[in-house]
């Protein structure tokens, strides 16, 4: 009853899905190609094509400095089958028209230019490099490529380097004009608008674009049964080890795809899955996944395992094909089982559907597989699927000659799997039944003001509690938790102690195992952390009272604590050679100015890895008796919820008071001098460049507020608008992702200004030079008044955008009163952006951007970084 559905004569279809519960619209233009589409020598032009349509169009030169002004959240995504470009924005009239008016021009007018293509190919370039430095990236890509013989899944969206690098010009603008017409594309829009009005001004903008002439035929490439068992192997620089093991699954409307999902998620689930336990549990690995890619055409699931360092990876294999093909034969799966797997699933349809930024997006890849209404399909289908059927599927698809993993075996009796052909989609929605979406959203525009008269605040005792009940279709409520306990001295010593203690508070109580925790959460729908997490209305008062057992009476049992302590430890060394941690851990060891043990003193990699290694339970426990507490706490709750149940358990919940007491740990600032660090990486083909200042924090709110609009317009704005990102990726494409930040301590006087790029080693020197040039540009001219003015509107914009996420604003209500503030004071701050001189942000510049005061850090294969 809220989806609007159109077809122009053009052939361009149109969904519309009208929701007023948040201040915000979005508009997703979904076109029906991937890279699936893509001709030899072509891949990754699917992907290639994304970057260039932000290049701009012929009424449209420069979008990317009106996302920016506008405050839009942009961007573009590409997958197997189809290609998007959404953009969310606060919902005006104008704000649509233009999103609308983009859109159509990008769908026919795009510049596709030589001059953009060589700037941006070196961007993806280094996106495609960040990839290469990534095990399971790799590992994936490798996986694909072995799995299919002729289809085009067998190739990653990101492409192969060399057609990224050659690729013609010629060639991707006849991929355009082939496929961004409107006979293949799907816009969606979605969030606050007037569904009559929006849909005349489609048929007006869109409707001008002519039917094309060309006819877009089926492709017909079928990849055939596979016929044994294959093997490969990756030998590279890195620091991890992965086991995975592949296997082709049918089509995604095809029934049997979502039974491939339910029996993936029951063997692949932490901690729940099958896998975890064999492996995990005993272990002989950190950590297990389970991947199901389902596409338009027959596609693939892929099962791993990361390993500790001396792990036998042979008996890790024989184990992992043993549990995937013949487990759930031997122990076929349990009610318990099915059933948490299928509110899983049905949880994330929910959710989906109920935010409608997130629906338009994610519907896209339901379009991709022929229609929207699939979508609806598959969440009501979960339901109808039983254990017999994730066995049957898992023994005609899990079997050895479908299996990625080992080398052709001559057999004379082969055991191939089964791939029954898909229903066509007219069966499929012939048989379809749709039901009425039941849920009421309350109709409420999130600005400081309204949030203030929404919230109650409550004083009690050590508890600071901000209860905001707002409506939603999906009873859904956000909750944001800050514990006040510890102190100098009993942090002492202990500085890797915190991180560890708040892992092992959802791994089991007196009461409830590991494996319990995980199920209530699943039956609560709960998802996130118990400090922050999303849940239900309806069962808030029974989550928060399991978060108070969690909290107050965690278990620490020694073996999980081990388990905890490898998956750490694992995860710690598999970084150690990554050029971004390198880059990171080195930032963190110039300006530490606390000794090693100070809970001040901010642990870098090799020194988290010496202190979690000694760490056991019995230890951890004593730490967690004497000192952790919950009764001195803020707690923020926001969305659908009783606020009288509520009220009536947190003070039940937050109740826990240590023997030690609670005194705020407050860093003080101490002068480091600059310098330049290079840190080779040699054979990682991507490398992190990193410009930051610590400093001493400006004693007035409009100095610190100046500071960070300085920094909006320096580097620190989103979308593809800002003088980093347009001198070092829009005009010279050194780097996928540059940005910076600035941040000042809430209780201390440090602040911190970071910039970073990730980017090819060759490219180093020459994105150094270019960062340097603006700092020195913006701080001898200073900014022009147009740019303070598009600066202003863009920050403003986007913050109040983010308050219409309710997550967001739970945080930031947690935030708020830790500093004895509330949002009257985001309403201030607002007014001081407004009012800010461009004298003033100017000579902000000059404070936070002082060249002699900068540290650089380099860290990326320095061989390929010479000049």
């Amino acid at each position: 009853n809220k989806r609007v559905r159109a077809a122009l004569d053009n052939g361009l279809t149109v969904l519309l899905f009208p929701e007023t519960s948040k201040a915000t619209a979005t508009v997703c233009m979904t076109y029906l190609v991937g890279s699936r589409h893509e001709g030899y020598g072509e891949t990754g032009m699917a992907h290639l094509l994304e970057h260039l349509m932000f290049k701009g169009s012929q009424n449209f030169p420069k979008p990317t400095e009106e996302f920016t002004k506008r405050g839009f959240d942009m961007n573009g995504s590409t997958w197997l089958d189809r290609t998007n470009y959404h953009v969310t924005f606060k919902a005006t009239d104008d704000n649509l028209d233009w999103a609308l008016r983009w859109s159509a021009d990008a769908m026919v007018n795009s510049f596709i230019a030589q001059k953009d293509l060589d700037t941006e190919m070196t961007v993806v370039r280094n996106e495609y490099e960040m990839g290469e430095n990534r095990p399971i990236s790799v590992m994936l890509k490798r996986m694909q490529s072995v799995l299919f013989d002729w289809h085009n899944y067998g190739n990653a969206t990101i492409g192969a380097k060399s057609d990224i690098e050659l690729v013609k010009i010629e060639n991707l603008q006849a991929f355009y004009r082939k496929y961004y017409q409107p006979d293949n594309a799907v816009l969606t829009v979605s969030g606050k608008f007037d569904e009559k009005t929006t849909l005349e001004k489609i048929t007006q903008i869109f409707g001008a674009i002519p039917r094309p002439e060309r006819r877009l035929e089926p492709m017909w490439t079928q990849e055939p049964v596979a016929d044994g068992p294959r093997r490969f192997e990756i030998r590279r620089s890195g620091a991890s080890r992965v086991v995975a093991i592949g296997y082709r699954i049918p089509a995604a409307i095809h029934p049997d795809s979502q039974a491939v999902s339910l029996a993936s998620d029951i063997l692949g689930d932490t901690p729940r899955g099958r896998l975890h336990k064999a492996l995990v549990e005993k272990g002989l690995a950190t950590e297990v996944f389970a991947w199901p890619m389902a596409g338009y055409d027959p596609s693939l699931v892929m099962f791993g395992a990361i390993l500790p360092e001396k792990a036998d990876a042979d008996k890790v294999e024989k184990l992992m094909i043993d549990v995937i093909e013949n487990d759930l034969v031997r122990h076929p799966v349990t009610k318990d089982e099915l059933e948490t797997q299928i509110t899983e699933e049905t949880t994330e349809y929910e959710r989906m559907f109920a935010d409608p930024e997130t629906f338009a997006t994610d519907i896209s890849d339901f379009i991709a597989l022929g229609d929207w209404k699939l979508f609806f399909i598959q969440r009501d289908a979960w339901k109808n699927y039983t254990a017999d059927d994730v066995t049957r599927v898992a023994r005609d698809y899990f079997v050895r000659d479908n299996r990625v993993v080992g080398v052709f075996i001559p057999d004379e009796a082969p055991k191939r799997a089964r791939f029954t052909p898909a229903p066509t989609l007219k069966e499929v929605l012939d048989k379809a039944t749709f039901k009425e979406e039941a849920g009421v959203a309350e109709d409420f525009v999130a600005t400081p003001e309204s949030i203030m008269a929404k919230t109650e605040i409550i004083r009690e005792g050590g508890l600071t509690i901000a209860l905001m009940p707002k409506q939603n279709r999906a009873n859904d409520v956000d909750v944001a938790v800050r514990l006040h306990w510890g102190n100098v001295d009993s942090l002492k010593g202990k500085v890797a102690y915190p991180e560890m203690l708040s892992e092992m508070l959802e791994r089991g109580t007196d009461k409830y195992s590991r494996d319990e925790i995980e199920n209530l959460f699943t039956t609560y729908r709960v998802k996130g952390s118990i400090t922050r997490f999303k849940a239900k209305g309806k069962t808030l008062p029974e989550t928060l009272e399991l978060v108070g057992e969690l909290l107050n009476r965690s278990a620490f049992n020694a073996g999980v604590f081990e388990e905890l302590k490898r998956e750490v430890l694992t995860e710690t060394e598999m970084k150690l050679d990554d050029p971004a941690k390198k880059a990171a851990d080195a930032v963190c060891r110039h300006f530490n100015t606390y000794p090693l043990g100070d809970p001040r003193h901010v642990l870098c990699s090799s020194e988290k890895i010496e202190a979690v290694k000694p760490m056991d339970a019995a230890n951890l426990k004593r730490f967690y008796e004497s000192t952790f507490a919950t009764d001195e706490a803020i707690i923020a709750i926001v969305g659908d919820f009783d606020k009288e149940a509520v009220k009536r358990v947190l003070p039940v919940v937050f109740a826990k008071h240590a023997k030690t007491s609670y005194e705020r740990v407050v860093g003080r600032y101490a002068p480091v001098k600059a310098t330049h660090i290079a840190i080779d990486t040699p054979d990682k083909e991507n490398a992190v460049l990193v410009f930051a200042r610590h400093f001493k924090k400006p004693e007035t709110e409009r100095e610190r507020t100046a500071m960070k609009l300085a920094n909006w317009i320096f580097g620190g704005s989103h979308g593809l608008s800002n003088r980093l990102i347009n001198r070092v990726r829009q005009k010279e494409g050194l780097s996928y992702g540059i940005g910076s930040y600035v941040n000042f301590s809430r209780f201390g006087d440090i602040s911190r200004w970071t910039a970073s790029a990730i980017l090819a080693p060759q490219n180093i020197e020459r994105a150094k030079a270019a960062i340097y040039e603006e700092i020195r540009r913006i701080v001898s001219d200073g900014i022009t008044q147009k740019e303070l003015e598009e600066g202003k509107s863009g920050m403003l914009d986007s913050r109040l955008t983010a308050l219409a996420d309710d997550a967001l604003v739970a945080q930031s209500w947690v935030k708020l009163l830790d500093e004895g503030k509330d949002f009257t004071d985001v309403k201030r701050m607002d007014d001081l952006i407004a009012n800010l001189t461009l004298e003033e942000v100017n000579a902000a510049i000059r404070s936070l951007l002082i060249e002699s005061e900068i540290t650089v850090i380099e860290a990326g294969d320095l061989k390929k970084a010479r000049p």
